[in-house]
């Protein structure tokens, strides 16, 4: 009887398995857009990205988790892109994590009048129904001008 059942419970283990990856892949999929929307300075479509009121954690808005709504997202966005307007994130590695977290280092660089940026920065996204519902984002504010 045993014999039976260990096939089937291999199969369901296979299964959840790749829906598990499945997961991870769009949620890797979906962390890249959001980077292709940024570089593209399109603040709407990356704000959509997010769930209508997402939890930021940014050292530009304090040490506390933040609630932002979409309209709130873009115009911090706007605010960045009026300071550099060249503003651009190169992604130098990916790591998918559980089900529901993708993990992103990059370099954000950017130049205004004589004023230059290369900004290493980490961003924890979680993700709810393929939606960013949180975006925890660390990096050395004192530090960041060259």
């Amino acid at each position: 009887m045993i014999k039976r059942f260990v096939p089937a419970l291999c199969c369901a283990a296979l299964l959840a398995a790749c829906g598990n990856q499945a997961v991870k892949n769009d949620n890797e999929r979906l962390a890249r857009q959001y980077f292709e929307h940024f570089n593209n300075h399109d603040w709407e479509k990356m704000a959509a990205m997010y769930t209508d009121t997402v939890e930021l954690k940014d050292p530009s808005l304090g040490t506390s988790v933040v609630l932002q709504t979409h309209e709130q997202v873009i115009a911090k966005y706007r605010g960045l892109h009026n300071m550099l307007p060249n503003i651009h994130d190169s992604i130098l590695q990916v790591y998918p994590s559980g089900e529901k977290h993708v993990i992103v280092e990059f370099i954000s660089t950017g130049a205004a009048d004589s004023f230059k940026i290369a900004l290493p920065i980490v961003t924890i996204f979680e993700f709810k129904d393929g939606k960013i519902s949180k975006d925890y984002t660390y990096y050395d504010n004192a530090g960041s001008a060259e």
